[in-house]
């Protein structure tokens, strides 16, 4: 009979207590199912809200940021970082600060913003015969502006329209150099940001560059004697100071070299290209930055900059020991020219600087023996720490000035009784 009820549709006791249990757990899984539903959803609408809330501040806030900004841009110059950093093909605006407009009679931070037109004329449709130098990203053009006044046109190679490394460049060195200002810094007197012309516009300097003068290709150039030597060699050296020391942050040249050295008509030096230079940290003037790609010049980078892309200003203090070593022998950094042992200035000086009857030897024959042997000692013990392999062992800039103004002084107050045939170094 009971398999006969189940038959009939009655469930047998077994499968009836089967049933309610089965019944019972649908229930429970349902009410369960439902309840995490709700919890879900009231976790999802809360973090939308916050989400929500988050993005108006922060909106309100940019906006806020940008309207400071934008009343402040005329009065408030522009922060050293938002210039180097900027990689745009063809900017030719940067927060309404440096590219401003192309009329002639505009001013940047006190600096003249030219037209092409203005230039092209300077220079006589930049005439080759005006070319006073060559650099890494162009030529130099004596002009002469419609005041009348002498000046260092610079242009920017345009092959293929201005390349990326070029503008920057060219935005780092407007930038810089309508903030710093030193005596030993080559004065920007302006810029020409005309379409996708870039030019910069400088003091001239009537005696060219120091490379001209160790390294001649003509006979336009008279080589150094020693007094101009050891002036060159202190204010090349106050140059750096003023760019690690006096500037906030430090500035790290990262191109410095004879070519970069600019003599005024008393033989004077001033530095100049600084298209690559770095921002150091304003709280650690050492402090390390990891640069890449390397750039620079071959035979003046220092050797954790090759090997590690660390830059530092100690990086810079050993391509001043590379100049330095210039101005002692009259050598090129690196010149394949010569017996392999001598390719390299660095590695073939180094041995000889600090043996007293060697460095005699390494010096300059354009020199003609007119310099004091006490006095090439000393200079040749700076160079040698200046480039030191490890970064740690060279001095800092401010220690080769104060060694150096020593020397500079003294020679100044006995050139006449020591060497009658020398034209006195400049006064200070």
């Amino acid at each position: 009979m009971e398999n006969l009820d189940s038959e009939a549709g009655v469930p047998s006791p077994h499968l009836r207590h089967y049933h309610h249990h089965l019944s019972h757990s649908h229930f429970k899984s349902h009410h369960h199912n439902h309840l995490s539903l709700i919890i879900l959803l009231l976790v999802i609408s809360f973090i939308l809200l916050f989400a929500a809330v988050f993005l108006l501040i922060l909106l309100l806030r940019r906006r806020k940021f940008a309207e400071n900004n934008e009343s402040n841009n005329d009065n408030k110059p522009c922060d050293f970082h938002s210039i180097i950093t900027f990689d745009s093909a063809s900017p030719d605006v940067k927060n309404r600060c440096l590219y401003g407009g192309s009329s002639g009679r505009s001013r940047f931070r006190g600096v003249q913003v030219f037209t092409y037109k203005e230039l092209e004329l300077a220079t006589d449709g930049f005439n080759e015969a005006n070319v006073i130098r060559n650099g890494r990203f162009g030529s130099v053009y004596k002009g002469i502006l419609s005041d009348g006044s002498v000046a260092a046109v610079k242009m920017l190679n345009s092959e293929d329209g201005i390349i990326k490394q070029g503008e920057r460049a060219f935005r780092i060195e407007v930038d810089l150099l309508s903030r710093l200002h030193s005596p030993y810094l080559v004065e920007l007197l302006g810029y020409c940001a005309d379409q996708h012309h870039r030019l910069l516009i400088f003091e001239y300097m009537p005696n060219g560059s120091l490379q001209q003068h160790l390294h001649p290709i003509t006979k336009k150039h008279q080589p150094l004697n020693w007094g101009a030597r050891l002036r060159i060699a202190l204010d090349c050296a106050r140059a750096l100071e003023f760019l690690h020391e006096n500037s906030v942050p430090p500035v790290i040249h990262r191109d410095f070299k004879s070519n970069n050295i600019i003599l005024d008509h008393n033989f004077r030096a001033k530095v100049s290209d600084l298209g690559l230079a770095k921002m150091g940290s304003s709280h650690k003037i050492n402090g390390h930055i990891s640069t890449r790609p390397l750039l620079g010049t071959s035979g003046y980078l220092a050797p954790e900059y090759v090997s590690t892309g660390e830059l530092t200003t100690k990086s810079d203090v050993y391509s001043y020991g590379v100049v330095l070593l210039e101005l002692l022998t009259g050598r090129i950094p690196v010149d394949t020219k010569r017996p392999p042992e001598e390719h390299v200035l660095v590695s073939w000086s180094l041995p000889r600087l600090t043996n007293r009857e060697k460095v005699v030897e390494m010096v300059d024959p354009d020199l003609q023996g007119q310099y004091s042997k006490k006095e090439l000692i000393q200079v040749a013990a700076i160079a040698a720490v200046c480039v030191q392999h490890e970064a740690d062992y060279r001095p800092f800039i401010t220690d080769v000035v104060q060694s150096l103004i020593p020397l500079v002084k003294s020679f100044s107050t006995s050139t006449s009784s020591r060497f009658p045939n020398q034209t006195p170094s400049p006064k200070s």
